[in-house]
């Protein structure tokens, strides 16, 4: 597998703070892939440099087959460029019924030609999209009454809608029922199928379950990388992250 994205010697710094340090991080595409660490290991500035969010002080962030530099794109267009990324908290429009939060998310052209060919390809997608995150039973209810998992499979299935090759996904997990960790879980992996995806999380029995390549950052730069059984016997991991339980995140 060729990597999908890859970010070479990023440093990125905060009032005089690297947050993120000669940071090197490749993932091949389709790949599932567990990020953790401590508080301000750099996990969400990471994920800010990818999605154009944040830019960094030096170094490349290369993406897809012509190994286009992310940095010089938008935020507008690294999405276009099919990077999607879920943030902690979902952010769904309440007011609307899971169908219509799906259909404003779906892919594709709009206009007069999508008018003529009809909604038939448009509601299968749809359902298709409600039946992945285990939301086809709701697909009337208002997003606004939907349990705190169920809104959380809502944004996973609007970012589907937009068919990323790249997914981030940030704590996935937090706040959610045992069950509801285990479907989360199902839909990630099923997920990664056909796509890289990156799960950001501090759960480790969450990670546990992805059974995927494990990456560990702290102080911005990778500390270890592997199974998760290998990282959790790193006594540099013991010391920084799994010793400091209280602080993780």
């Amino acid at each position: 597998m060729s990597a999908l994205l890859e970010v070479s010697g990023v440093t990125k710094a905060f009032d005089g703070f690297r947050a993120i340090d000669n940071l090197s991080f490749t993932i091949s595409e389709p790949e599932l892939r567990a990020v953790i660490g401590p508080n301000g290991a750099g996990k969400t500035t990471f994920m800010d440099l990818v999605t154009g969010k944040t830019r960094p002080d030096k170094g490349t962030i290369r993406y897809g087959e012509m190994s286009t530099d992310l940095t010089q794109l938008s935020e507008a267009r690294i999405a276009r460029a099919g990077i999607g990324r879920k943030f902690q908290k979902p952010t769904v429009f309440e007011a609307q019924t899971v169908r219509q939060n799906l259909r404003l998310a779906l892919k594709g052209v709009r206009g007069p030609l999508a008018v003529l060919r009809g909604r038939n390809a448009e509601t299968a997608r749809i359902a298709a999209l409600a039946e992945q995150v285990g939301l086809q039973e709701a697909l009337e209810t208002p997003a606004g009454i939907l349990s705190h998992g169920q809104k959380q499979w809502l944004e996973i299935g609007m970012l589907l809608a937009q068919e990323p090759r790249l997914l981030l996904v940030d704590e996935p997990a937090a706040g959610m029922t045992t069950a509801e960790r285990e479907k989360t879980t199902a839909m990630l992996v099923e997920a990664a199928r056909t796509r890289a995806v990156v799960v950001v999380e501090h759960d480790m029995e969450f990670v546990r379950r992805l059974g995927c390549r494990v990456t560990v950052l702290h102080e911005g730069r990778v500390l270890a990388e592997g199974s998760l059984d290998h990282v959790v016997a790193d006594p540099e991991v013991i010391a920084v992250y799994l010793g400091r339980e209280g602080e993780a995140a």
